[in-house]
């Protein structure tokens, strides 16, 4: 296996940085976010605005989800498929988000197909969601079921743009290693507990609760 390149945690720094910046120079969000009535005059925001974030909290939830779940993708399944599934998916979800919302910003939509991606290879990995331990595939299922009831409650949250990410996510996934396999006999199909324990306790910090 490749060395592992940490392209998740560089990524959140890449972020972190932006958004100082944006606080910083005024107009830069402007010229980089996603609207969707000039997206065919400036279609690089399709990308651009994948790395603005609208507040602190926003960004924090962000890279939170990104450096935990961005992290252990990378480490399944290689950086190079981890980079694929981040850029392409958030693109996709920019994408469609221009069919729902005047405008866009943030990676949500990056970090939703990362977590498709995750659900589908490693189905039965326990994640702490919510506050309470759930198989990964079950915490997906709960993410879309959350992120479609949003899109008809309006609440500043381009729900659209999860789902397309998490959707793009899933069929990446499916394309690249094929369906899961369910054989409980065979436990190449989600880590073992003291791999996953070994590497909860070298990388990630203690609290895995994402709310």
């Amino acid at each position: 296996m490749a060395e592992f390149q940490w392209y998740a945690m560089k990524l959140v720094i890449i972020n972190v940085v932006i958004y100082v910046v944006q606080l910083l120079v005024p107009g830069f969000t402007d010229q980089f976010v996603l609207v969707s009535s000039d997206v065919l005059f400036r279609p690089w925001t399709l990308v651009t605005s994948m790395f603005l974030h609208a507040s602190v909290t926003h960004l924090l939830y962000n890279m939170f989800a990104l450096a935990l779940f961005g992290s252990f993708l990378e480490k399944f399944v290689s950086s190079k498929k981890f980079l694929i599934a981040y850029f392409a998916g958030g693109l996709v979800a920019s994408i469609g988000s221009v069919f729902f919302y005047n405008s866009i910003l943030g990676a949500s939509g990056a970090i939703f197909a990362i977590q498709g991606y995750l659900a589908t290879i490693k189905p039965r990995m326990m994640m702490w969601v919510y506050g309470a331990p759930m198989p990964m595939f079950l915490a997906v299922l709960l993410w879309a079921l959350l992120n479609f009831v949003g899109i008809f409650f309006p609440a500043g949250i381009a729900y659209a743009s999860h789902l397309f990410g998490l959707g793009f996510g899933i069929l990446f996934a499916l394309f690249v290693h094929g369906f899961p396999k369910w054989d409980r006999s065979k436990k190449e199909n989600y880590p073992p507990d003291e791999e996953l324990d070994a590497w909860e306790e070298r990388y990630m910090i203690s609290d895995k609760q994402l709310s």
